[in-house]
């Protein structure tokens, strides 16, 4: 008789885990507590796996061997908590894709500059002719490449959830770019439990692998010192010199691995800009000189990399006044980060197709960092109620050339006007690509 796995969630990660289950004669069952996609649901049906969707019915699921967890579902939910009290097993994607492939696998893990460090990586090591795949938390899911075609390399994003859930996996090249307070909802507020998650980056690790950090981060600094790490480790710096790793000197960046030729490449040459890039490249570029790829080779690809086109997008700077494009920033998690990211004053743009957003997570970085939100879209009722005691300005706009000419008048020097949006982009616009355009346009018109 064949083994039954359950997929909880049946987003990217969980439709991905199912292929790959199918494949390998599992019999698959996939639950998500909310509505499936569409495109999901005509591959479920395509491949004959049974799904079910806005439930979980404990029948189907608790007679499962092992249970592949979405990251999205907290392990505190009652169906989560039903399986744990049967001692079934419940894992990540990521920890069951690995199983099945031989590839080794890049991990960049970090509060912020994740998908950034991910894609820069991953562009450095396609342009140098690597076989590489690019999953985890950004593009196609891993368990579907190991399926469908699978690589010898992978540079994987992953969160801290899906780190909760990874116990035998191991990263051959670990990356830890930053802890700072996040998703501490999930970890009970205390600090010290989400770091200790971040931390899980570099389990099982031996001495022949390899693990790259902050040193420049105190959270990290702190709970290093607590701990045991096998790996050679490699850490990158802008306030100190290392020997071996990556610093800043002379306003260009250094890498020493080994006794090999430095790499130095001037900071003014990045495609990526801003400090916290910095830190983004000099990750990047530990894992490339590691690999023994050609300074060359690194140099072009760290000279002409674009980051993914409405995230974090750097737009113009228009008397003093910073605009960034985050359009793909469809709920409030995105918006959290790009929040974190930017390092003054902001004037939020924000709104559109509410999906029953919960905006507690936002309220302190609001309070701390938004001097006024300017809601795009055609309800914004739920921005007004949960903002209200937080900022003193919040202002109906209904097109995005309204809305950037609200936030220019609102911003002053040294700001940024950031548009993340929180929100699905339907009610104005045909997707968040359209949204992002519009926003682009109307900044060039300033």
């Amino acid at each position: 008789m064949k083994k039954r796995i359950v997929v909880l969630g049946a987003g990217e990660s969980g439709v991905g885990a199912a292929k790959l289950a199918q494949k390998h004669g599992f019999d698959v069952f996939v639950s998500d507590f909310g509505a499936i996609a569409d495109h999901y649901k005509a591959t479920l049906k395509e491949l004959e796996i049974p799904f079910e969707e806005k439930q979980h019915s404990e029948g189907l699921i608790l007679d499962a061997v092992e249970v592949i967890k979405s990251p999205g579902i907290p392990s505190t939910v009652p169906i989560v908590s039903a399986l744990k009290g049967k001692n079934i097993p419940v894992i990540s994607e990521i920890e069951f894709a690995k199983r099945y492939t031989n590839a080794k696998t890049i991990c960049i893990t970090g509060s912020n500059g994740k998908s950034t460090t991910t894609m820069l990586t991953y562009h450095i090591l396609k342009n140098a002719g690597l076989n590489v795949g690019l999953g985890g938390n950004i593009g196609q899911s891993f368990a579907a490449q190991v399926c469908e075609q699978d690589h010898e390399w992978y540079v994987l994003e992953i969160s801290s959830f899906m780190l909760d859930d990874m116990f035998d996996f191991k990263a051959d090249i670990a990356v830890l770019l930053n802890i700072t307070p996040d998703h501490l909802d999930r970890y009970d507020y205390q600090l010290d439990k989400y770091a200790a998650s971040k931390m899980r980056i570099i389990q099982n690790q031996t001495a022949t692998d390899v693990f790259i950090y902050c040193a420049d981060d105190p959270e990290t600094s702190k709970i290093l010192s607590a701990s045991t790490v096998q790996a050679k480790t490699y850490p990158f710096s802008i306030q100190k010199t290392v020997k071996e790793g990556a610093f800043l000197e002379n306003e260009s960046i250094n890498i020493c691995i080994n006794l090999n030729e430095p790499f130095i490449m001037s900071i003014s040459e990045l495609a990526l800009q801003g400090k916290h890039n910095i830190y983004n490249s000099m990750a990047s570029g530990i894992v490339a000189k590691v690999l023994e790829l050609r300074n060359e080779t690194i140099r072009e690809s760290m000279g002409n990399f674009k980051n993914i086109e409405h995230r974090l997008e750097f737009v113009a700077k228009i008397s003093d006044v910073t605009y960034i494009n985050d359009s793909k920033a469809t709920n409030v998690n995105s918006t959290w980060y790009a929040l974190e990211s930017v390092g003054t004053d902001v004037v939020l743009i924000m709104g559109g197709v509410d999906k029953g957003n919960d905006y507690a997570m936002l309220k302190d970085l609001v309070r701390s960092k938004v001097r006024a939100i300017v809601c795009l879209g055609k309800d914004n009722k739920r921005i007004h109620e949960a903002f209200e005691d937080d900022v003193e300005i919040i202002v109906n706009t209904f097109s995005a050339n309204e809305a950037v000419q609200v936030a220019y008048h609102l911003a002053k020097k040294g700001n940024t006007v950031l548009l993340s949006p929180a929100c699905a982009s339907f009610d104005l616009f045909k997707n968040y690509e359209d949204r992002g355009n519009q926003f682009k346009e109307a900044v060039k018109e300033l």
